[in-house]
């Protein structure tokens, strides 16, 4: 990965957001609806819990693995420019 594709790493997560956001979302209105039994309500919200803890446990780890990813793409380019020079 490089600075280039910064881009679209960060696109991505952006979209994955709110993906997760939309589906939560929809989860809980589905769940509050009327013709939902109580059962089926609880596993609703169990599943919209789990969803959501994605975002917060997940989404940070990702992130910063890609950056340690770009980190080390340009640690690692910059020896290999600098040994073809000599």
């Amino acid at each position: 990965m490089e600075v280039g594709g910064l881009y679209q790493f960060v696109l991505l997560f952006v979209l994955v957001g709110v993906l997760i956001g939309v589906g939560v979302l929809t989860l809980d209105k589905f769940a509050t609806s009327s013709g939902v039994t109580g059962t089926a309500a609880t596993a609703i919200n169990n599943t919209r819990t789990e969803v959501a803890n994605i975002s917060s446990n997940w989404l940070g780890l990702l992130i910063t693995i890609g950056i340690m990813a770009m980190i080390l793409t340009m640690v690692i380019g910059s020896f290999a420019i600098r040994g073809m020079r000599q």
